[in-house]
Formats: structure tokens, sequence, C-alpha cells
């Protein structure tokens, strides 16, 4: 692309975004956010609070939470090993997952189901 036509399409985006930023200027919604946002920190400047501390006034045990994609780690249960015998070699595989090399190799030779059958319990 060469540099005019470069230039021209930038100056292309970048009065489509000020039109969409004098839109905006305009909606109702936001001067409401603006003005109840400005009023907020205005209070909180007054009696000398930060967002933090209302937080936590609001809200004591948001510090002590534990975010839920950590919680179910910490809460899951180890795997079982799984021990699989190949009737025809009489070869043992053990394993806690699927993602054996092995196991794989069975796998796509003799289908997945009759490898499972051959699950020792």
């Amino acid at each position: 692309m060469s540099k005019l036509a470069e230039y021209r399409q930038l100056e292309k985006h970048l009065a489509e975004q000020l039109q969409a930023l004098e839109a905006l200027k305009g909606d109702a919604g936001l001067k409401q956010e603006i003005e109840f946002e400005t009023k907020l920190r205005a209070l909180l400047a007054k009696y000398g609070y930060s967002l933090k501390d209302v937080i936590n006034l609001l809200d004591p045990q948001v510090g002590r939470r534990v975010p839920a994609a950590q919680s179910q780690t910490l809460t899951r249960k180890p795997r079982q090993v799984k021990v699989y015998k190949n009737p025809a070699t009489g070869e043992v595989v053990e394993t806690k997952g699927g993602n054996h090399k092995i196991l794989k190799e069975w796998k796509a030779e003799h289908g997945s189901a009759t490898v499972e059958s051959w699950l020792k319990k």
C-alpha cells in the first residue's frame, strides 16, 4: 500500500472516530455516568476514602475469596492410576490419563472401545 493510500485510509478512520466521539458526547446516559463519577470522587476526596476502602467497607470478604478457577483446582481429587493389559502381548500400561504414548498406539490400532475393555479394576 502506498503512503498516500495509507494516509487517506487513516484520515478516513480518524473522521469516523471523531464522528462517533461527537455522538457519544450528546448521549444522556454518558453524561449521567460522568456526573455520577465526578460526584463520587468528590465525596471520596471529602472524607479521605479510596475506592478500595469503600469496597472493603461494603464487602469485607472480597479479599479473602478464592477465585472460582483456583478453588476448583484446589479441591480437585488426584487422578487414579488405570492399568491396561494387552491380552495379545501381555504388555501392561499404567497411566493416570489418556495421554500415554503406548495407550494411544493401542487405541489407534484396536479402537478405543476395545482398549477400554482391557482396563483392569
